[in-house]
């Protein structure tokens, strides 16, 4: 006979998360970065980005959150890479798939369209996040960024030196 589990007892449900690197079109190498409010990783350095939701593409959630976050355009979406990120203090745990695209708009800068879930949008170049990862005491990057840095993909690093 096997032992029944209380719901409690149940281990979370894994989550399929979509981070999304937006290119900076001022600063060609930078992207948008803001420390996240009110859920899990509060405090940290987040990309914009959210939950991919039931019979959306990558590229339709990565455009969704963008907009629904930052009120920006994006074109050009592709894929990064993927990270497996075990939150253990917040008892979660998801799968997180990075995008990376560029705003439709030349002069495009990322509106705070979320303030109870973000305290607002700056640019960060990727040895500024190597940088936060590695020696920044006041902030840190949200887990699955910080996974992104440490992974150090070599298409992304491509994607934001190809300033063409």
């Amino acid at each position: 006979m096997t032992k029944q589990t209380s719901e409690e007892e149940k281990p979370p449900h894994v989550r399929v998360g979509v981070g999304v690197l937006v290119r900076n079109p001022k600063q060609r190498n930078h992207i948008f970065a803001g420390i996240r409010r009110g859920s899990h990783g509060s405090g940290t350095l987040a990309l914009p980005g959210g939950h991919l939701e039931y019979g959306e593409s990558w590229e339709q959630c990565a455009e969704r959150e963008v907009l629904e976050e930052t009120d920006l355009k994006i074109q050009n979406i592709s894929f990064a890479h993927v990270t497996n990120d075990f939150m253990e203090a917040e008892k979660k745990h998801y799968i997180t798939i990075f995008m990376m695209c560029d705003c439709c708009d030349e002069n495009a800068f990322p509106t705070n369209l979320e303030p109870h879930k973000c305290e607002g949008w700056k640019s960060f170049s990727w040895g500024d996040l190597v940088r936060i990862t590695k020696e920044d005491g006041k902030l840190a990057l949200f887990s699955p960024l910080m996974h992104l840095v440490e992974d150090n993909p070599e298409r992304v690093l491509h994607w934001l030196n190809n300033l063409c």
